[in-house]
């Protein structure tokens, strides 16, 4: 207890606590609300739009069972992250958690592989944002559009978590206004016209079923999920404690999983092409969702979701970017990455937040001049993701039921459901692209070789007499 009361890290062999240095420790300043905020903010409630003809073509028309089975493979992740962070309550999210429950190398590789995830996950945002903002305005080209997002929510973030939630909540506040007026108004036409398609076809399909295929676009699916699992990466800044990050994780999860559902749904039956015409002509699957409501609804509602759609991606990467200098801020401060990431200017990561940004930039703006851009940074995102989201599962395992750090553990809480959620994203691995795995497994190959060349530095420091690192320890250093 010494360590704790004279402010040193109380458990050095995770380098995980604040310590006495003020320019690494994070200000608490944000609430349950600024924490929902955030993870909505990031999620988007929105985000089926961009994806929405690849799913419904991918899952044969049964888009609304794919995203409650998605809802349904998250909410047992969300479960596990709710377990960890009152564990490891500091930022860092999976990183720090997995250093927790299985150790420091698995730690690294956690955090490498979520890396993908956090800092490209905002890039794929921006490029949405990017691809709306130039339908709107076809004079200027959609990676113009990126670069000025990128630029405008960087300096946000900068300002500081408080602020960029303030602002982030009122585009939020529209993003929820705009979908409940498209939930409306797609119920009116659907009681005065009917459907284009079964009313049950959304869940069971517009022809012949197969669960290969449904599991198969659930894979992509996740991505429109990806980002709920930040909110644990403000662990640090938070006024309520890890209690708070709990509850906020499975609100938002909850929350957008019901939105998702909802609107897939209706979109689905307001369709006027079928699923194996979408399949048969990507070209139309971009614009699928926007189509659907030009045809069904008019103009005026297909431009205001669009408009919506380009400003909220927008600031689902400034939450994501935020999350993503916090997980290099994190690393930095454990020794895993650069000491100059893990240093804060009145309690603002804004170091690693200007190399989060200038990654994010050069993907984003590199994705947007290319017309496979998408699909190259969609691919390595969710296969990172996946990756760490099976690592996490494995912490709560290696704390709870292995070590026993907390008595006997609970047969449901910290066995089944991680079992079963990292039964989950494995499945979805397996079914992933092969390019992703391709891609995934190359990073990952990286991320060892880093990992051993850190491990091969601490052993020649040992054999000269040099005491270790600060924040790594003989007994935790594998």
């Amino acid at each position: 207890m010494a360590g704790a009361r004279n402010g040193t890290d109380p458990d050095p062999g995770t380098g995980t606590g604040t310590g006495t240095d003020t320019h690494t420790r994070l200000r608490r300043s944000i609430g349950f609300r600024d924490l929902v905020v955030y993870g909505l903010l990031f999620i988007a409630p929105m985000a089926p739009l961009g994806v929405f003809g690849t799913l419904d073509a991918r899952s044969h028309g049964a888009i609304a069972l794919v995203y409650a089975i998605a809802t349904v493979a998250m909410a047992l992740t969300a479960f596990s992250y709710a377990q960890m962070v009152r564990v490891a309550p500091q930022a860092g999210s999976v990183f720090t958690y997995a250093r927790k429950g299985l150790g420091e190398g698995p730690g690294f590789i956690a955090g490498w592989m979520a890396m993908l995830d956090y800092l490209l996950i905002p890039a794929v945002a921006y490029l949405f944002s990017g691809i709306a903002m130039e339908a709107l305005v076809p004079a200027v080209d959609r990676w113009v559009w990126t670069g000025v997002a990128v630029v405008v929510t960087t300096l946000l973030n900068l300002w500081g978590v408080r602020t960029a939630a303030r602002v982030g909540f009122a585009v939020l506040a529209v993003e929820i206004v705009v979908l409940l007026v498209f939930l409306v108004a797609a119920a009116v036409v659907l009681a005065q016209d009917g459907a284009q398609r079964g009313w049950a076809s959304p869940l069971t399909g517009d022809r012949e079923f197969a669960l290969s295929a449904v599991i198969g676009a659930v894979s992509v699916a996740v991505l429109s999920f990806l980002g709920f699992d930040a909110i644990a990466a403000f662990a640090e800044e938070v006024t309520g404690g890890s209690r708070q990050v709990a509850r906020a994780l499975l609100f938002c999860l909850g929350m957008a999983g019901t939105l998702f559902v909802a609107q897939t749904y209706l979109a689905a039956l307001l369709q006027p092409v079928s699923s194996a015409e979408l399949a048969a002509d990507p070209a139309l699957q971009g614009t699928a969702f926007y189509d659907a409501v030009d045809a069904s609804v008019g103009t005026w509602l297909r431009d205001l979701v669009a408009l919506s759609k380009a400003i909220g991606a927008a600031f689902a990467a400034l939450a994501a970017q935020a999350a993503a200098g916090r997980l290099l801020f994190a690393m930095a401060r454990g020794r895993r990455l650069p000491r100059a990431l893990a240093r804060t200017d009145s309690g603002v990561p804004r170091v690693a937040l200007l190399v989060a940004a200038a990654v994010t930039m050069t993907a984003a703006v590199w994705a947007a001049r290319r017309d496979d851009g998408l699909d190259h940074l969609v691919s390595v995102v969710d296969i990172g993701a996946l990756t760490a989201f099976t690592l996490l599962h494995a912490s709560v395992l290696g704390w709870f039921a292995v070590r026993r750090k907390e008595g006997p553990p609970s047969w449901w809480r910290h066995v089944l459901i991680p079992v079963l959620g990292a039964a989950v994203t494995i499945a979805v691995i397996v079914e992933a692209s092969h390019t992703a795995q391709l891609l995934g497994a190359a990073w990952l190959t990286v991320g060892l070789v880093v990992l051993l060349g850190q491990r091969g530095r601490r052993r020649r420091r040992r054999r000269r007499g040099a005491p270790p690192a600060a924040g790594t320890s003989d007994a935790t250093a594998g």
